[in-house]
């Protein structure tokens, strides 16, 4: 006799990936654009550019939301973990000084469980909304046996658009050009084993039994930046900028400016989140070890002429967006990125 539904035997459930599908399909449509010419049910996505560009550029980015994933499991909380997986990407194209315009999505599960997928994804869509683009298209696979129980992993793909004379340059960046801080919204999404490995959170059992304000606190997504700093891109208000995410501020601001220069940042000229003097207390970390992990409170910084300095935290005021003059450029000192001040540890 012939086997019947053999590959739903082998762990695989289509009747359950199409109920996902259509779970989070409206999510999904609500984030398309006019650009958007074919989206979900094509074998590709089709996006078009228009005819408002003369000279345009691509930038694209590719990124995960690493073992952040693990709390998100651990709490069976997914609401929020595809705000982490698109502000990775949109932050970065947005950095380059593209405006985002369209992404795809990759979920991978151990066992398709409908409702959940449909809440992970309708969160990549709200958050890809957000930020300006399109959810195109993605593909959501079923693989038994490869993921533990109950596990998943996320990745995107997402690319901007900008004029070629339009794209940020480190080569722009002078001696006294001042750096303006934007705020994180927490630990964002990077830094997670080494916050696991301090507060001890080996297991499941041990993220629950954090103290509530802990576990929300470690769960905020990451900020998305796109929809502020953008129309000061679009000025040509801001001459680079650096996404702080793994490796902070030490790895990530150099990426902004020319070697021959280094930024001079100063201690408590932004708010210090309580939870990094939390992650340090408690792994008795060293100052090295906090800037070379954590974003310390920056999620993003702009570097801008300090004429302009006043206008772009105004403009940034009237959308909501806190921002902080941290610093300013110098000839170059022993360190690409040097602090002025006491540290806070």
């Amino acid at each position: 006799m012939t086997e019947q539904n053999a590959y739903q035997q082998a762990g695989v459930d289509i009747k359950a990936g199409e109920k996902a599908v259509e779970l989070m399909k409206d999510a999904v449509a609500d984030t398309y654009t006019d650009n958007v010419l074919d989206g979900i049910g094509g074998f590709g996505a089709a996006f078009a550019l228009g005819s408002d560009y003369k000279n345009p550029v691509l930038v694209s980015g590719a990124d995960g939301v690493g073992t952040k994933l693990l709390l998100a499991i651990a709490a069976n909380k997914h609401d929020t973990i595809g705000q982490d997986l698109v502000a990775m990407v949109a932050n970065d194209i947005l950095a380059q000084g593209a405006k985002p315009a369209f992404m795809l999505d990759y979920l991978a599960v151990d066992k398709m469980r409908p409702e959940v997928v449909a809440t992970i994804v309708t969160g990549v869509a709200k958050a890809a909304k957000a930020s300006g683009m399109a959810l195109i298209g993605g593909e959501s696979a079923e693989l038994p046996g490869l993921y533990a129980p109950n596990h998943y992993d996320l990745a995107a793909f997402a690319v901007g658009i900008a004029e070629r004379d339009q794209l940020l340059d480190p080569n722009r960046v002078k001696l006294g050009d001042v750096l303006i801080g934007l705020p994180s919204s927490g630990i964002h999404s990077n830094g997670y084993s080494l916050v696991r490995h301090v507060l001890g959170i080996k297991t499941d059992a041990d993220f629950n039994h954090l103290a509530t304000e802990t576990q929300e606190t470690l769960m905020t997504p990451t900020a998305l930046y796109a929809k502020s700093v953008w129309p000061l891109v679009s000025q040509g208000m801001i001459k680079s900028m650096a996404h702080i995410t793994g490796g902070g501020l030490t790895e990530n601001l150099p990426r902004a400016y020319t070697t021959n220069l280094s930024a001079q940042v100063n201690w408590g000229s932004w708010p210090m989140l309580p939870i990094f003097n939390t992650l340090q207390a408690a792994g008795n970390l060293s100052v090295d070890d906090m800037l070379l992990t954590f974003n310390n409170g920056l999620g993003m910084v702009l570097v801008v002429k300090p004429e302009d300095s006043k206008q772009v935290i105004a403009q940034l005021s009237e959308v909501s967006q806190p921002a902080y003059l941290i610093g300013e450029m110098t000839a170059r000192q022993d360190d690409s990125v040097v602090f002025q001040g006491v540290a806070p540890w």
